[in-house]
């Protein structure tokens, strides 16, 4: 097999081999590199001196580490304008009536399809498994999984009320879903339900991940009141115990509402306990803090700043696409990306900021690869029609995505085409 020519781009340095010395970084963070690879691996990484030819700012794939593949692209039937909690639910509920598994496997495949062509390498969907047709989107995210395996990475986890673990039906779901490779999940969130209730639910989900050798992960406190009570609540049951399974808990955006003060200590607790955190600030920005026939004026969203200080892993997710949930989305890791700045205040030429989009998710999913470009690492690449963080924030760019050596198609030509197609030696 012929060497391909090598790629010229720039690469943010958090996502360069550490071990690699003298890099140039510019004021973006970003190193211009010559990039050769050979038979789907980088076979070596270069420098490159100083020159006005403008290059294309390049990304490792990024990592879907909170989406809904069972009810993603149901908005037309089952809208919710009014975008609050309780109408996202009404509608949810009535879309599950009618959702089979024919359905959620087009919906998946739609789902999979343009996550691959953005440059998503992974996804962790949860699945609404509580009810009678449970089973045939299990089924069908299954086969998915099975037939996108080598593409996209696709990690399931079920989905129920927090008290339905505490259910003989609740343990048999969980020996299932642990037979499949699934993970258990649960709610944690207004309207919250009796103290002891709750704690007994989720010492008995504990009990049963443990047992059952799985992992967890929460729809935990996606609340406008009552501060971090289900946060609290998983802690006070964590202290009672030894040991305890890989726990994420995904939203956390009531603990936006607390002052420096309580969140230190919190933050800090969490950090011990080893619990991730994925926020999700599109889903939580359109559904929080509406009042009737006021402005917003409290879009609470999860702290990550706060978080990532107290050790905390902590990863962005796009969350709903589509559906009751969230109207927008389209499984697109680098719109998620350009809207950071604004919705979270996260900046991309900040390697803690990146990491919430790229290593922070690979480590929280336990992937195989960090998402850190080496000599060894898969010759997996997305690149940009923008030359800086600017540009890539001013419009949507164009992008050519390598995936194990081999370039997917491009969808059209536009005016960064000729920047992409440069880069290419």
């Amino acid at each position: 097999m012929n060497t391909p020519a090598p790629l010229q781009l720039k690469l943010p340095r958090c996502l360069l081999d550490p071990g690699l010395s003298g890099l140039p970084v510019d004021a973006d963070g970003l190193v211009a590199l010559a990039v050769e690879h050979r038979d789907g691996r980088i076979t070596d990484l270069r420098p490159l001196p100083e020159t006005d030819i403008p290059l294309p700012l390049a990304l490792t794939p990024l990592v879907e580490p909170h989406a809904h593949l069972d009810k993603c692209f149901s908005w037309a039937d089952f809208p919710n304008p009014g975008g609050t909690i309780a109408g996202a639910l009404s509608q949810n509920l009535r879309e599950a009536e009618q959702r089979h598994g024919e359905l959620v496997l087009a919906r998946g495949e739609a789902a999979l399809e343009r996550a691959w062509r953005h440059g998503l390498r992974a996804v962790r969907s949860h699945i609404d498994s509580g009810g009678a047709g449970a089973r045939s989107s299990w089924d069908a995210l299954l086969e998915l999984r099975s037939r996108w395996a080598g593409r996209v990475e696709l990690q399931l986890v079920a989905l129920v009320p927090i008290g339905y673990w505490a259910t003989p039906a609740g343990a048999e779901l969980a020996r299932w879903v642990a037979a499949a490779g699934g993970l258990l999940g649960g709610v944690l969130g207004p309207p919250y339900g009796h103290g002891r209730r709750d704690r007994q639910a989720l010492a008995r989900l504990l009990d049963l991940a443990e047992a059952l050798g799985t992992g967890i992960d929460l729809h935990n406190d996606e609340a406008d009141r009552e501060p971090a009570r289900g946060m609290r609540l998983l802690l006070n049951v964590l202290r009672q115990r030894r040991t305890s399974p890989p726990i994420t808990c995904s939203h956390a955006a009531s603990l936006g509402l607390l002052n420096r003060s309580q969140l230190a200590p919190l933050a800090e607790a969490l950090a011990a306990a080893g619990i991730a955190v994925v926020a999700l600030p599109l889903t939580n920005l359109w559904l929080l803090g509406r009042r009737t026939g006021q402005q917003p004026l409290l879009r609470p969203q999860a702290p990550i700043h706060s978080l990532q200080r107290a050790g905390v892993t902590v990863a962005v997710g796009g969350d709903n696409v589509q559906d009751p949930w969230y109207p927008g989305g389209d499984f697109d890791p680098l719109e998620l990306l350009r809207l950071a700045p604004l919705t979270s205040h996260l900046w991309p030429a900040q390697r803690r900021d990146l990491a919430a989009f790229t290593t922070a998710p690979a480590r929280l999913l336990a992937l195989s690869w960090d998402g850190v470009l080496r000599r060894g690492a898969p010759a997996d690449l997305v690149l940009t029609g923008a030359g800086n963080w600017s540009d890539l924030l001013a419009r949507n760019p164009q992008r050519r995505v390598l995936r194990n050596g081999r370039w997917l198609p491009m969808p059209d030509g536009g005016p960064a085409a000729a920047l992409l197609n440069a880069s290419m030696g």
